[in-house]
């Protein structure tokens, strides 16, 4: 089966919420094998749609939060929750954040705390730049997962997956220069009237670094997340092309990269259409596995 074929058929499979019997059996497979095997795990994400009631456990084991020895499972995951109790237990304790409301700020504090950024509820913690990427992660997260004590330990590793995202920024915009002067020249100089590929310029930085959290439906952005999840790190390029395709006819009207990214802001895409767009445009540019740890 060609590869056009299979991620058509993965593609409808989701739609009508079912997967593949190869697949499902692939996956099973690997979790089911007494030591999980980290290269295939990735190269499952990678590569096929990840069904939602194992996605938490997928990317617990890439990430390194669960054991790949199955037996070491339950012994792991109780010293994991013991964690996150006793730093719930003290930013509660300290007021430093009221823990029946934004719950994404509770995790955060914790994130801080954790850190040793967080000294007691009357001193502020010192603010750094990237602190808003981990709230954003933080909150996208827990409209994806129920467990909320998962889901602290997700943030915290896809968080640091970003900081690789970070690192290849540079590289990443060069890239979204060459793919739209190629298929969008038009786009391409839109886009860079407002300056958004300047140096100085962060916008697109952010978005990147972030992975689009707070930008895109949560319940269709996990795709994306999937696919840095098992390294990916180009596929939030090709998510920002098939963006500004959506709003090209716009673009040509904005004057600033405020109004480009409250328009952005406003897609959402809760049908899924343009991030489907975007893994089958990165699907088919894409001939090589690259790891982002």
């Amino acid at each position: 089966m060609t590869t056009d074929e299979r991620n058509f058929r993965s593609s409808y499979y989701e739609k009508v919420g079912c997967f593949s019997v190869e697949e499902k059996k692939s996956l099973d497979k690997l979790l089911q094998d007494d030591i999980r095997n980290p290269a295939k795990l990735k190269h499952f994400v990678y590569t096929f749609t990840v069904p939602a009631q194992q996605r938490s456990l997928l990317w617990s084991l890439i990430m390194g939060i669960m054991p790949l020895h199955k037996s070491n499972t339950k012994y792991v995951r109780e010293q994991r929750s013991q964690v996150y109790e006793d730093l719930l237990r003290a930013v509660t304790v300290m007021r430093s954040v009221d823990v029946d409301k934004s719950r994404h700020l509770v995790l955060y504090k914790m994130w801080l705390l954790e850190n040793n950024r967080l000294l007691h509820s009357n001193v502020r913690a010192e603010s750094q730049p990237d602190d808003n990427h981990f709230i954003e992660i933080a909150r996208t997260l827990l409209e994806i997962f129920d467990d909320e004590m998962e889901t602290y330990w997700i943030a915290k590793g896809f968080y640091q997956y970003t900081r690789e995202l970070k690192k290849e920024c540079g590289k990443l915009k060069e890239l979204t220069q060459v793919l739209l002067k190629r298929e969008d020249n038009a786009l391409f100089y839109g886009l860079e009237k407002l300056a958004l590929f300047d140096v100085n310029s962060k916008l697109l930085d952010d978005w990147y670094t972030t992975c689009f959290a707070g930008v895109i439906c949560e319940t269709v952005l996990v795709k994306i997340w999937d696919k840095v999840c098992g390294g990916a790190k180009k596929i939030v390029v090709f998510l920002f092309i098939e963006l500004m395709k959506d709003i090209k006819s716009f673009i040509c009207d904005l004057r600033s990269q405020e109004e480009l990214k409250v328009l952005v802001e406003m897609i959402k895409d809760q049908d899924g259409v343009i991030v489907n767009k975007a893994i089958k445009s990165w699907h088919s540019n894409n001939s090589e596995v690259e790891y982002v740890h």
